[in-house]
């Protein structure tokens, strides 16, 4: 965890590093993640911060909690394709009722992923 200042929050640190690992595939399908607690201690957290990551992170597809079983990296492929066409259409209507030409929301959409991704 990057403390330093300026640094994003701890969970949302942890949260891009778990995510990142299960699209890479560093983190298989079906992977137990560690416990809350287990995880917190390992890292030196709070529980509540790596609570506030699991949710984030099942809130976006990448993780599943499966009960008293575990949490697990999910199958995550298909809920973020369909999580960013929902997205895409979202902005879309949004551009749209704002007056926006097509030109003018493909450049703002495309600023906008540029900033994101650094490109």
């Amino acid at each position: 965890m990057d403390g330093s200042a300026g640094a994003a929050a701890p969970y949302e640190q942890l949260r891009t590093q778990i995510a990142e690992a299960a699209r890479a595939g560093r983190l298989p399908v079906g992977y137990k993640l560690p416990t809350v607690r287990g995880l917190a201690e390992e890292l030196g957290l709070a529980a509540n911060t790596v609570a506030k990551a699991y949710r984030a992170l099942e809130g976006d597809g990448v993780i599943e909690t499966r009960g008293r079983n575990g949490t697990f990296v999910a199958a995550a492929g298909d809920f973020a394709a369909r999580e960013a066409a929902a997205a895409a259409q979202a902005y879309a209507e949004r551009a749209r009722r704002l007056g926006l030409s097509f030109e003018e929301a493909t450049a703002a959409a495309l600023d906008g992923l540029r900033a994101r991704y650094g490109k």
